[in-house]
């Protein structure tokens, strides 16, 4: 059974799989760092200094009373939320992936279509003799091998 497994965790596809998920992750990472360091603070200013991460509803009181500042704030009193600003960076953070994926897969095809191309036909530049059934030149109104007149072409 130990080997059977060993077979399979080694198998290509399963070795790509797990390249592919480490890697989503990573990428995962710098994305939602581009979101919550480098995109929303601009946006936030020209909002007027909102910090999407702090945008919440306060659904009900905790142990005291808000209103609540920030959300650490409405987490620390116990408070129940619902935090749209976090939703509005997962959002974000979502399209900003799946642009980079439609980027990779639309490259990935132009290439795979450069591939499987066709060759562009070669030019005809022989003929076969209709009597000794040789290869002789396009153009030619006598083969060379059996002697026989051809018509030309």
């Amino acid at each position: 059974m130990f080997k059977e497994f060993k077979e399979f965790a080694m198998r290509g596809n399963v070795v790509d799989m797990a390249v592919g998920i480490i890697m989503g992750a990573s990428f995962g990472a710098i994305v939602n760092s581009i979101v919550a360091d480098i995109i929303m603070p601009p946006i936030g200013v020209l909002l007027g200094n909102v910090d999407f991460s702090d945008l919440f509803i306060t659904l009900k009181d905790g142990a005291t009373a808000g209103p609540y500042l920030a959300l650490a704030d409405a987490k620390k009193a116990g408070a129940v939320t619902l935090n749209y600003g976090f939703f509005i960076n997962t959002v974000i953070s979502f399209v900003i992936v799946a642009f980079a994926v439609f980027l990779l897969i639309k490259s990935i095809n132009k290439l795979r279509a450069q591939m499987e191309k066709p060759a562009a036909p070669e030019e005809v530049t022989t003929r076969e003799c209709p009597y000794c059934f040789s290869s002789i030149a396009l153009k030619a109104t006598r083969c060379p091998h059996c002697t026989s007149e051809v018509q030309p072409v």
